[in-house]
């Protein structure tokens, strides 16, 4: 399957590493049994495409009877993904959706003018050992779209388009690349895949949108000549054609991006805007708690605790 003819797939790079517009190495927090690796948003990016935040959860290995709980939260402004390699969630949000998410399927929740959820690991996998390896990443809304009504979307694995073809194991997540387009409701231009490469496969990076960036979950890649391993994240300038290369035992990667905002976003706790005044208003309603008499809700079944604003 000839899937991107553009780049033959021996071809040698040919551009240099002022390809690299931004290298981001991701702050490290332990959350207490499992690290969280923040990819975005970095000093140097803020956003790839539409892409605002970036968080590796785990590998983390669970004792039984152990697992994560995420309290309901509340978000306006942007769209959440959730992608697992390892493990299970249970999904609860306001707009009534109750959904378990294992690893290859997708959940998107768009956020809008207010959307609250909590995510936890499910009762079956507490009743032995249990692991938790994901991606999570929110998507910035175009200004025409922070005020629509929240929605929420599972897409299984078997629904999202997958290309097979010369060592490269790609499945697309959101938008379109490659000539394919996924199921998801997308609200701008966006690209977002998990990507396995077998050891001296190659990627050539989608040429038709304007941001792009790539993830190294695991392994090590070459790209323009450098070699760069697991716990990186390159954002590369717009226009140039870049390939990557696996090198030793191959490597997995996630690869984002779409076009660029029309402009950069405020972003406070679980809040993304364009303008400071749309977040003193979403504060100011998660503090008050009126639950379902404004924006925010809580989920049907998770209403007995939630995360208060921070002081």
């Amino acid at each position: 399957m000839s899937w991107n003819p553009a780049i033959e797939p021996g071809c040698p790079d040919a551009v240099g590493i002022e390809a690299i517009e931004t290298l981001i190495v991701p702050r490290t927090r332990d959350l207490g049994g499992f690290e969280v690796r923040r990819a975005l948003p970095a000093p140097k990016r803020q956003m790839v495409g539409p892409f605002i935040f970036f968080d590796q959860a785990g590998p983390a290995e669970l004792l039984t009877g152990q697992g994560v709980d995420v309290r309901p939260h509340p978000h306006i402004g942007l769209g959440t993904v959730t992608y697992l390699f390892r493990g299970d969630f249970h999904h609860r949000d306001s707009t009534g959706a109750d959904q378990v998410i294992r690893p290859g399927a997708l959940n998107w929740m768009v956020a809008g003018r207010g959307v609250t959820h909590s995510e936890r690991t499910t009762a079956a996998a507490r009743t032995g050992p249990n692991s938790l390896f994901g991606i999570q990443t929110w998507l910035a809304l175009p200004d025409a779209q922070e005020d629509i009504a929240p929605s929420f979307e599972h897409h299984g694995k078997e629904t999202l388009p997958v290309i097979e073809d010369g060592g490269v194991s790609l499945r697309l997540i959101l938008g379109t690349a490659y000539g394919l387009s996924a199921p998801a409701t997308m609200h701008s231009e966006t690209f977002y895949a998990d990507v396995k490469l077998e050891p001296g496969a190659r990627l050539p990076m989608p040429d038709d949108h304007e941001d792009r960036g790539i993830y190294i979950v695991d392994g090590s890649i070459t790209v323009a000549g450098q070699d760069f391993e697991a716990g990186r994240m390159m954002v590369f300038r717009p226009g140039d054609r870049i390939t990557v290369a696996a090198r030793g035992r191959g490597a997995r990667l996630m690869i984002l991006g779409g076009a660029t905002l029309g402009g950069p976003r405020y972003i406070w706790w679980n809040f993304v805007a364009s303008s400071q005044e749309r977040i003193e208003a979403a504060k100011a309603e998660w503090r008050a708690q009126h639950w379902g008499e404004g924006r925010f809700d809580l989920p049907i079944d998770d209403r007995d605790e939630h995360i208060p604003l921070p002081d």
